[in-house]
């Protein structure tokens, strides 16, 4: 059900980040513009070709969600540990999909390849005011790592 993206997934990745764009766009209209995408067709085609940033997407016949990554590795920091990191840049569940346990898979998916390839964590953020995907990452057993802060000018 959950396997690597290739370039015959890219027009319906383009319709989930429509999903996604809008959910942070009805949080943070400040901040996001409404109706577009974090990524085109041809910035999608480039990252399905980098390993470093894999995508998955849960495949039901249709698919249902995706989960963006990116590796990153610390190495020789003067004050960071060596470290190799996994960093969920986006998930998604299709909202006529959500509830029926795609991101649950989408996500174990994610934390067996991070391990598979040596990672120490899996990282990811939040928008505050997104209670559903807080609620789901806390469910995952993810906790709070370090918080960002703002004040509006």
């Amino acid at each position: 059900m959950v396997r690597k993206a290739n370039k015959t997934d890219i027009k319906r990745i383009i319709d989930l980040l429509h999903q996604v764009n809008m959910v942070h766009y009805k949080i943070r209209p400040d901040l996001f513009k409404p109706h577009t995408t974090k990524y085109n067709e041809s910035e999608l085609e480039v990252m399905l070709a980098d390993n470093q940033k894999p995508i998955f997407v849960y495949d039901d016949g249709k698919i249902q969600g995706y989960a963006f990554c990116q590796i990153t590795e610390i190495e020789g920091h003067t004050l960071l540990q060596d470290v190799k990191t996994l960093y969920i840049d986006d998930i998604c569940v299709d909202e006529q999909f959500r509830g029926q346990h795609v991101g649950k898979a989408l996500y174990e998916h994610v934390y067996q390849y991070a391990q598979s390839i040596g990672c120490h964590n899996i990282t990811l953020n939040v928008w505050e005011g997104n209670s559903p995907a807080l609620c789901f990452y806390k469910s995952m057993e993810m906790k709070v790592q370090k918080t960002t802060m703002e004040v509006i000018l």
